[in-house]
């Protein structure tokens, strides 16, 4: 999928950054916080004044934080499990904080109930494509499985949120929030079906 694809690349591109920002003391964490920070700030206020070309590029410069945050700590070798439950719960938040700026925009001055209604539920089913894999894991199943990866899911509502901003007809943007939220609800039932059957082989294999 796109984000296996094109990590070598990115690798390769922030290592310079990565590096100069350790040798200054900034931590892996701080780059974290400050990338969701910048996504929160795009989203929420910039999307819900209708600047949805200004508020994608404003985004865009802190999307990347993701990688760069964990380049950082692979080269410190600080990664474990403390920075992947804070780069994941932060994903979670900035993600939301997408969906909700594009949901709050075209409930009200952006005046499509459609659009409005589909980022909602990309939203939900975003947050519930999370939470299943990692009740699954908490409870020793694993759910890695899903046609709705994040990488995707980010790449395609920004770029037709900001094109949006330009001028693209907000029909656009309805079908590919509804495509997303189908991708979402499809992930959501493959991770039920694989988690179902793996409780099923293990209490057959107790009987």
């Amino acid at each position: 999928m796109l984000n296996r694809h094109a990590r070598g690349f990115f690798t390769a591109l922030f290592t310079p950054l990565a590096r100069w920002l350790l040798k200054i003391g900034i931590s892996p964490d701080a780059v974290t916080v400050i990338g969701t920070a910048g996504v929160v700030v795009g989203a929420l206020v910039f999307y819900p004044l209708g600047q949805l070309w200004w508020g994608t590029l404003f985004i865009t410069a802190f999307i990347f934080s993701d990688v760069l945050d964990g380049i950082m700590a692979r080269m410190r070798d600080t990664g474990g499990r403390w920075g992947n439950f804070l780069d994941s719960t932060l994903d979670r938040i900035a993600d939301g904080a997408l969906f909700a700026g594009v949901a709050i925009w075209f409930f009200t001055g952006g005046a499509d109930y459609a659009v409005a209604v589909a980022a909602t539920l990309c939203l939900v089913l975003g947050m519930v494509v999370s939470y299943a894999r990692a009740k699954a894991e908490s409870l020793g199943f694993t759910a890695n499985v899903g046609i709705a990866e994040r990488a995707e899911r980010l790449v395609s509502v920004l770029v037709v949120t900001g094109f949006t901003g330009l001028g693209l007809p907000s029909v656009v943007l309805l079908v590919t929030l509804g495509l997303l939220a189908l991708a979402s609800l499809v992930t959501v039932i493959q991770r039920i079906v694989s988690v179902r059957r793996q409780a099923l082989a293990e209490t057959t294999a107790t009987d």
